[in-house]
């Protein structure tokens, strides 16, 4: 019912910002309550030439406002190309932004896995928020910001192929073509 009314309207969101998006498509999925929600990105840091993953407590909330109110919510862990998210990294992450004992593996698990694409796929942001630990001891990926390195379009064919040019800046698209 409420897909229905969306589709074909316009969608203002602070993504989108005032002059909205039309909405094309929605995703449905099952409920799920999260107990806690964290944030998680994993990003290239250009000053080192190196992937991080950023982290926090404070999922579910602007990031921007969580790094200027409380700093020290913010982990940053920079990622050993050669090495990657080992197990011992992926958990002091899980451990340091408060997931509970039952879901420290799911989430060291989830770590990797995001940097697994993030590598492999030539990303260049991936952004949870919230990845989300739920009341019957989940983690999931509640919302996803994906980013890819458009150098790399003629490697990572099948992702170039999902991107849908109607939600993007239409001037942006008319320059890159």
């Amino acid at each position: 019912m409420f897909a229905g009314q969306m589709i074909g309207h316009k969608l203002v969101t602070k993504q989108t910002g005032e002059r909205g998006r039309i909405c094309n498509s929605v995703y449905i999925c099952e409920r799920k309550f999260a107990r806690r929600e964290f944030y998680l990105a994993i990003l290239m840091d250009r000053a080192t030439q190196t992937p991080v993953v950023v982290a926090s407590s404070q999922g579910g909330m602007d990031i921007e406002t969580v790094a200027k109110e409380q700093p020290d919510a913010i982990i940053t862990t920079r990622i050993d190309i050669n090495q990657g998210v080992t197990d011992e990294i992926a958990r002091n992450i899980a451990t340091e932004v408060g997931f509970s004992e039952q879901c420290i593996e799911d989430a060291k698990s989830t770590i990797q896995k995001l940097y697994q694409v993030f590598m492999e796929k030539d990303s260049t942001q991936i952004e949870i928020n919230p990845l989300s630990e739920t009341s019957d001891h989940q983690v999931l990926c509640m919302d996803a910001k994906l980013g890819f390195d458009d150098n790399a379009e003629y490697r990572q064919k099948e992702v170039f192929s999902w991107r849908d040019t109607s939600q993007e800046d239409a001037d942006e698209v008319k320059a890159a073509e």
